[in-house]
C-alpha cells in the first residue's frame, strides 16, 4: 500500500523537477534585453494610439458564444451518423438512436428560433425606444479647480459661515 504513495511521490517530484531544470536552462539560453525597446505595447502589428479602454460592443460576444454551442453541438452529429448505419442491424436500437438524434436536432432548432426571435443574431439592432427628452434641463456648472476645493487660512473651512459644531461653546 505504502508502495502506490511513494510511485505517486516519484512522479510528482519528477514533473517538479522537470519544470524547474527546464525553467532554469531557458533562463540561461535565451537572450537578454539590453533595452526597453520590446517592453511596449504592441497588438496585432499596430502601435497602441490613443486609450486602451474603450468599450466593446456585447453583440460580439454573443454572436461568438452563440457560434461556438452551436458548433459543439453540431459535432455530436458526426459520431451519431457514423454509427446509425451499423445500428441499423439492431431494428429497436437503430430507431431508438434515430429518435435520440431527431430529439438532439430538435432541440438544437428550435435553440436557433429563440435566438433568432430575440434578435441576438442581428448585428445591427435597431432603436425602437423614444428619444429621451427630460422635463426640466439641468443646469451646467463649472468644475471648480484644486484651488477652489483645497481650504486655505480658514476660509472655506464652514461652507457658508456657520460653525461645524467641532469647537465648545
Amino acid at each position: 500500500m505504502h508502495f502506490d504513495y511513494l510511485t505517486v511521490l516519484v512522479f510528482g517530484s519528477v514533473g517538479v523537477l522537470f519544470v524547474l531544470v527546464n525553467m532554469l536552462v531557458g533562463s540561461i539560453i535565451r537572450p537578454k534585453r539590453q533595452t526597453d525597446r520590446g517592453l511596449e505595447i504592441y497588438e496585432c502589428g499596430e502601435p497602441t494610439i490613443g486609450e486602451a479602454w474603450i468599450r466593446f460592443d456585447i453583440r460580439y460576444y454573443t454572436v461568438a458564444l452563440i457560434y461556438v454551442i452551436f458548433a459543439v453541438e453540431i459535432t455530436f452529429l458526426f459520431p451519431w451518423a457514423m454509427v446509425l448505419t451499423e445500428a441499423f442491424e439492431h431494428p429497436r436500437i437503430g430507431y431508438w438512436g434515430v429518435g435520440k438524434g431527431i430529439l438532439f436536432v430538435t432541440i438544437l432548432f428550435f435553440g436557433l428560433v429563440a435566438v433568432w426571435v430575440k434578435g441576438d443574431l442581428d448585428w445591427v439592432l435597431a432603436y425602437q425606444g423614444k428619444d429621451y427628452d427630460p422635463a426640466t434641463r439641468r443646469e451646467h456648472k463649472p468644475i471648480p479647480s484644486v484651488e477652489e476645493l483645497t481650504p486655505g487660512d480658514g476660509a472655506g473651512h464652514g461652507g457658508d459661515g456657520e460653525d461645524s459644531g467641532d469647537e465648545a461653546a
